[in-house]
């Protein structure tokens, strides 16, 4: 099992949860995380940190959502030089995209 970063992400990149992975499994992109399934341990430590509830384990992750599995696995290997570890400000209009729809089309790879 691994951890997948979901459509609430989109637009908001909060990097909360980033700061408690201890193995260091999030990539970053222009405005979307994704987590590395190779380096994700199944640990749950970001999920509660994520203050718009994008974060799911592979199994758990709603099923209008399930594309997200994949597209973690493929952004994390496209942006693998792109590891963040810190809390960084989120995007700057993040608190009005979280209320808003979304969907995997605006991720800016």
């Amino acid at each position: 099992m691994t951890y997948v970063v979901t459509e609430p992400c989109v637009n908001c990149k909060y990097t909360d949860c980033v700061s408690v992975c201890p193995v260091d499994a999030f990539r970053e992109g222009p405005n979307f995380l994704a987590i590395s399934p190779d380096d994700c341990i199944d640990c749950d430590a970001c999920v509660a940190e994520c203050p718009v509830e994008a974060i799911f384990p592979d199994d758990e992750v709603p099923e209008k959502w399930e594309h997200y599995i994949e597209l973690n696995a493929r952004l994390a290997e496209q942006w693998e030089d792109n590891v963040i570890t810190d809390t960084v400000d989120p995007l700057p209009d993040a608190d009005e995209w979280a209320e808003k729809e979304k969907s995997a089309d605006m991720i800016k790879e």
